[in-house]
């Protein structure tokens, strides 16, 4: 299992429009329900900045940028950049039903 972390602060006026284009995202996600994929996205309390969270079975290639809404949403977050993104490999010390 493979867990990553993005972390982009974008301007506050791009906001609802990119929880618009997340939503977009998730419901394409879950249409196509692939396998072997969790992914999540959250605003923190600043308002400005997204995490999301993303776990990939073993061997399994990433199935997201095949996704037309991720292209638009990542094009999206692009132009709303406040700060360059950070990603980041996390390791699982322990979860309880969450990884």
């Amino acid at each position: 299992m493979s867990l990553h972390m993005v972390e982009a602060k974008v301007k506050r006026e791009g906001v609802a429009d990119l929880q618009e284009t997340a939503k977009k995202v998730f419901a394409a996600i879950d249409e196509a329900q692939p396998e072997g994929l969790r992914y999540a996205s959250c605003l923190l309390p600043d308002g400005e900045t997204f995490i999301a969270l993303l776990q990939l079975d073993d061997g399994l290639e990433n199935p997201l940028p095949g996704f037309p809404e991720f292209q638009q949403f990542i094009q999206e977050v692009e132009a709303q950049r406040a700060e360059p993104a950070n990603v980041q490999p996390l390791t699982v010390v322990g979860s309880y039903r969450l990884f």
